[in-house]
């Protein structure tokens, strides 16, 4: 079993991708936080686990939404 992703990086993502909407990629949010792009890639389905959809467009570039009305 893996690591559980620190929850306070993912509360990290979730208030920095909408600063970029649609125009933050996941090595940006690596630089941005100091951690490995790797450890991005890793905690981003932790999010939608969380209830957080993440939609990806066809550059990589990343926009956040809400299910349910959150």
């Amino acid at each position: 079993m893996g690591r559980r992703p620190d929850t306070g990086r993912l509360e990290q993502y979730e208030e920095l991708i909408p600063e970029y909407p649609g125009a933050v990629r996941p090595s940006q949010l690596a630089r941005l936080l100091g951690v490995p792009r790797s450890t991005v890639q890793r905690d981003l389905p932790a999010l939608e686990d969380g209830g957080v959809l993440l939609i990806e467009d066809e550059r990589g570039l990343l926009s956040l939404f809400r299910r349910g009305g959150e």
